[in-house]
């Protein structure tokens, strides 16, 4: 992973977005989404200055896509897709669907999903300011914040997963009720989050400053988790619930 070369965009000592900027684009990358259609879903109008109505029949549909009506679970920012697919290897109950924004980035895990015998996966190459295009009001019941890029400098706060502007998406496609579940190594990304949760009327539940010494049960360790861990760095956790 290459060394970051601007402050503001540290991240457990790494630059996560400029690793993803400066990957070398995979060889023959759109013909290998393109194979990847059968597990992929499309999310539509990912243009703020777009004014086209959105089309009714592009909305997420897990009866046509998964042939269920099963819990539906949600992770943004899935990256090459190892933590969602173990997820739903352990849980073949519930059906998941991994949205993430770089497509160098997306394919290996969808490859990874084509090549494998799991059936309650799909991915989403898309932005999650757009997740009200994609998911019917009130529809996801569980939603999961692995490693966020945490957007150090101050002026860059909007963009973080956890600010206001995002929880209010999330709590237009999310069911009262529900979870998000949040994992850093960024203990400032991490204050920020609880901040912004608590003045947005989340209820929070299972908050560890040390998740590896916690004592928690059945923690799928994300790629990124795995080196900063070996770094010895800890990692925090929370369950942030939606409001009624």
């Amino acid at each position: 992973m290459l060394k970051c070369r601007r402050a503001e965009l540290l991240h457990g000592g790494y630059c996560v977005e400029v690793y993803r900027m400066r990957m070398r684009k995979k060889k023959h990358l759109e013909e290998r989404l393109l194979a990847c259609e059968p597990v992929m879903i499309t999310m539509q109008n990912q243009n703020e200055h777009a004014n086209d109505p959105l089309d009714d029949s592009m909305f997420f549909d897990s009866m046509r896509v998964f042939g269920n009506n099963n819990p539906l679970h949600l992770e943004v920012g899935c990256g090459k897709g190892s933590f969602i697919l173990e997820l739903a290897r352990r849980n073949p109950d519930i059906n998941y669907v991994a949205v993430e924004k770089t497509p160098n980035v997306l394919v290996t895990g969808a490859e990874a999903l084509m090549n494998s015998e799991i059936k309650n996966v799909r991915f989403c190459l898309g932005q999650a300011e757009y997740l009200e295009h994609l998911f019917r009001p009130h529809s996801v019941e569980r939603l999961y914040l692995n490693f966020s890029c945490p957007f150090p400098k101050e002026t860059y706060a909007r963009h973080r997963l956890t600010h206001t502007r995002f929880l209010n998406i999330y709590k237009a496609v999310m069911k009262p009720g529900a979870e998000i579940h949040q994992k850093t190594d960024n203990r400032r990304l991490f204050e920020f989050s609880i901040e912004h949760f608590s003045h947005n009327g989340f209820a929070m539940k299972n908050v560890s400053l040390d998740l590896h010494n916690s004592g928690f049960e059945g923690n799928i360790m994300t790629e990124y988790e795995k080196r900063f861990t070996e770094l010895g760095q800890p990692i925090y956790r929370l369950e942030a619930v939606v409001p009624e």
